[in-house]
């Protein structure tokens, strides 16, 4: 049973960078700069996004959506929030029979979060034109339920996204196709089996720290 595969974020930002490269490289023509935006889902998925974006010269924004915990056990995501207060859910929440009120309740708790986050990463909750024409490579530092990410792409279609891209160096099998719905390509390198948790995948997962994203959240001008 494979277990690590990545020193750390910054080991896995790299690695995905060489696949990306033919994604992003084939827009050249465009000006990478300007053609591609990297996304990153907080707070690992920013080194990551970091990683990359150093490497193709591109800029890096993040997106943050946050998960709907079920009511007996609030870890296991029924769904996650996106930025525009808009929700996405999985089966579960028709076999487990959970109210549309709870979930609208939990939706608006964590929106409220969503901006907090926003504001303190990027000081604004606003992207404007940020997406629009723009092939988006949407990252994260791996893939457990995929919930936050999938909210995350599904939210962008309300921008006029030339191509969305998601890659993510880590992920189990079986969520590849619900990924290939929301995007347009989906790049991971490993996909174990079994799957248990991210963590198991990198000799270092330690916890990212508000700072660290605030500090290279200013890098690429956002000015908290």
């Amino acid at each position: 049973m494979q277990s690590v595969i990545y020193r750390d974020r910054f080991h896995a930002g790299e690695h995905l960078a060489e696949e990306l490269k033919e994604v992003i490289e084939t827009r050249a023509q465009d000006s990478i700069q300007q053609g591609t935006l990297i996304v990153a889902v907080p707070r690992g998925g920013v080194i990551i996004g970091d990683v990359i974006a150093s490497k193709f010269g591109t800029k890096s924004d993040i997106v943050v959506s946050r998960k709907i915990g079920s009511p007996e056990n609030p870890e296991f995501a029924i769904g996650a929030v996106m930025p525009d207060g808009n929700y996405f859910l999985n089966d579960m929440i028709d076999e487990f029979n959970i109210s549309r009120e709870y979930v609208q309740q939990e939706a608006r708790a964590q929106l409220n979060e969503i901006h907090r986050r926003l504001i303190g990463y990027r000081g604004t909750v606003d992207y404007d034109k940020e997406f629009a024409s723009k092939t988006v490579v949407l990252v994260d530092d791996g893939i457990a339920t995929g919930a936050t990410l999938m909210a995350a792409a599904q939210w962008r279609k309300s921008f006029n996204c030339r191509k969305l891209i998601i890659a993510v160096p880590v992920a189990p099998p079986d969520i590849l196709d619900d990924l290939k719905y929301f995007a347009d390509g989906v790049i991971v390198p490993f996909t174990p089996k079994p799957f248990i948790a991210i963590g198991r995948f990198y000799e270092i997962f330690d916890q990212v720290t508000d700072d660290l994203v605030k500090q290279i959240m200013k890098k690429y001008g956002y000015h908290i």
